[in-house]
Parts: C-alpha cells; sequence; structure tokens
C-alpha cells in the first residue's frame, strides 16, 4: 500500500508545534511519506518571506522562534500546492479562516482523503452552532476527525510531557492518526464521542476568559477554582443541550475536558489577555495586538457565537457564566460584574 501523504494546513504558535511531532513520526514510519507539506500564509520578516526562512533555516522565527522544526516539513505558500496529493489533511488555522480555507480547496482534495481538525472554536450557522470540523466536512466532503487536550504549544514544542483526546469515530482512522501523532510526551487517547471532544475545546477558552478577569481583579485560587468546577457545569450543560443525552460523561475527564480547562486558566492567552483586559481597560483588540504578535483570542468569539444560541432558545438565565464573558467582551459591562455571575450562579439554589 503507497504510504499516506500528510498535509498541515496552517503555521501559526500550534501548527508549528505540532509539524515538530508530525514531520519526525513520518520519517520514523513505513506508513507516512517523509515528505510533510505545511501551508504558510505567506508573510515578509525584515524583508523576507516566511516560507523562504522556514525552508532554509528550518525555524518559525515569528510563531515558534527559538525550536527547530524538521527538515522533511516544507513550508508552502499556495494551500492548494500545499494540499494537492495529500491523503490526510491536518487543520490547524484560527477558527474564523476556515470558511474561506475551505472555499479554496473545494475540488482540489484528493478523493478518499481524510482530515482532523486541532481548531478550538465554533462558528455560528443558521440553525445555531456549527462545529468547525462540520464545517470541513460540509465544504470537503471528508471524513474529519479532531484533537483537543490540554496542550500549551510552546510546551508541546518543548516535548514536555502531556497527554492529549482524539475524537474520531472510524477506528482505522483513529489508529493512523495515534501513530501520526503520539510520542513518548505527546500521549494520545482515540475516543468516539467526537463532536464532545471539540465542544470542549471551544467552551473552555469561554472559561479562561473568566478566570482571566478574576486575575485581573485580584482573587485567588479558590475563586479560579469555583469558575473552572462552574464552567465546566456549563460546559457539560451546554454539550447536552447540544449533542443530546448521548454525551458521554467520561469525555469530560479526557484530556480535552478537565484537564484542557485546567491548563488554560491558569496558562494559555485567553487567560492572560483577560487579566491584562481586567488591570488596563484596553480593548480586547488593542491587547490582542500588543500581547499576541499577529495570534488571535478564540474565547471572546466563542462567547458571542454561545451567547448567540442561548438567547435562540431562551436559555441565557442557565448560563451566567458564559454570558458574562460575553456581555463584559461585547456589551461595556463592567468587569466587576463577573463576580456577581459566580455568586448568584444557579448551581447554588
Amino acid at each position: 500500500m503507497a504510504p499516506l501523504r500528510v498535509t498541515i494546513i496552517g503555521s501559526g504558535n500550534w501548527g508549528s508545534a505540532i509539524s515538530k511531532i508530525i514531520g519526525n513520526n513520518t520519517k520514523k514510519s513505513n506508513r507516512f511519506a517523509p515528505l510533510v507539506n505545511m501551508w504558510v500564509f505567506e508573510e515578509l520578516i525584515e524583508g523576507r518571506k516566511l516560507t523562504e526562512i522556514i525552508n532554509q533555516e528550518h525555524e518559525n522565527v515569528k510563531y515558534l522562534p527559538g525550536h527547530a522544526l524538521p527538515r522533511n516539513v516544507v513550508a508552502v505558500p499556495e494551500l492548494a500546492d500545499a494540499a494537492a496529493g495529500a491523503d490526510i489533511l491536518v487543520f490547524v488555522v484560527p477558527h474564523q479562516f476556515i470558511g474561506r480555507i475551505c472555499a479554496q480547496l473545494v475540488g482540489r482534495v484528493k478523493s478518499g482523503a481524510f482530515g482532523i481538525s486541532l481548531i478550538k472554536g465554533v462558528d455560528e450557522g443558521p440553525e445555531g452552532l456549527k462545529l468547525i470540523s462540520h464545517i470541513i466536512q460540509e465544504k470537503l466532503d471528508m471524513e474529519v476527525s479532531v484533537l483537543m487536550g490540554a496542550n500549551i504549544a510552546s510546551e508541546v514544542a518543548e516535548e514536555k510531557f502531556c497527554e492529549t483526546t482524539i475524537g474520531c469515530k472510524n477506528p482505522r482512522h483513529g489508529q493512523i492518526f495515534k501513530e501520526l501523532m503520539q510520542t513518548p510526551n505527546f500521549r494520545v487517547t482515540v475516543v468516539e464521542d467526537s463532536d464532545t471532544v471539540e465542544i470542549c475545546g471551544a467552551l473552555k477558552n469561554i472559561v479562561a476568559v473568566g478566570a482571566g478577569f478574576c486575575d485581573g481583579l485580584g482573587f485567588g485560587d479558590n475563586t479560579k477554582a469555583a469558575v473552572i468546577r462552574l464552567g465546566l457545569m456549563e460546559m457539560v450543560a451546554f454539550a447536552r443541550l447540544f449533542c443530546g443525552e448521548s454525551v458521554s460523561t467520561s469525555t469530560f475527564l479526557e484530556s480535552c475536558g478537565v484537564a484542557d480547562l485546567i491548563t488554560t486558566c491558569y496558562g494559555g492567552r485567553n487567560r492572560k489577555v483577560s487579566e491584562a483586559f481586567a488591570k488596563t481597560g484596553k480593548s480586547i483588540e488593542a491587547l490582542e495586538q500588543e500581547m499576541l504578535n499577529g495570534q488571535k483570542l478564540q474565547g471572546p468569539q466563542a462567547s458571542a457565537e454561545v451567547y448567540k444560541i442561548l438567547k435562540q432558545k431562551d436559555l441565557i438565565d442557565k448560563f451566567p457564566l458564559f454570558v458574562a464573558v460575553y456581555k463584559i467582551c461585547y456589551e461595556g459591562r463592567p468587569v466587576q460584574e463577573f463576580i456577581s455571575c459566580l455568586q448568584n450562579h444557579p448551581e447554588h439554589y
């Protein structure tokens, strides 16, 4: 059987970190072709093209400086060229770009190819919430799994031990993805409940914004523990609302659930920028530009999409933490109001 060709769509902080794992694993396995294309949004860095820097110096100097990328990972500036002939597409771009990326790939994906999304976020469709994997699946007519977990990109790049969760309904694909991604320090568990895995990845960023507000207001670890617990309760309730009662509680005990929630509420950009928001009073947009080197926050945008759905379903009162994050980020409510959403949470009545 011909070896499977892998393309990574995206090359930011997380895309570059995962390219280290994928590049090294494809070299070692007969199952995969060793050459890995990585689509890079072309930028000029001090007058040089980012793709040229990556291909000559094997480092993404903008998004993952200080980390050598495997030499078999090749930066490609044209999306269609990067994806040409690939059997496996690994999607790892900010969620707001997925629509236009899929539009450029329609009719250009190899028949029988399948994908995996590492994108944390949700979209809002006419029927309400739309998962990113479902958008890719519909637009490109391919099976799409998801990978979510307590995986801060810089720590993965440094090869510090962590776990992750792959949600995959096809057992054969699950095994292939495990072989593609797993290393001694990046341990993979495969579960079938892929929609819940993906919902966890989107919703935990909203909770992390709340954790950042508490840090910025000077509250302590007890308060943050309450944010994590109440946030987890809202995540479970929202997943049940979206996926029905078939949602498995055990999925929330995987890395994609409680572990990712904890690490995002203590590290991660959503917490960090939200802390600065509470301390400085500057806008989220201004802080993104100041602190994130061109990257985007997922939490505030996810809260806006979730809020629209809760409003449609007349369920705003049942999700006070999610709603408070939305109102503080988008409606100008004072950040101090976040504490009252904890004090009056329906979990306590």
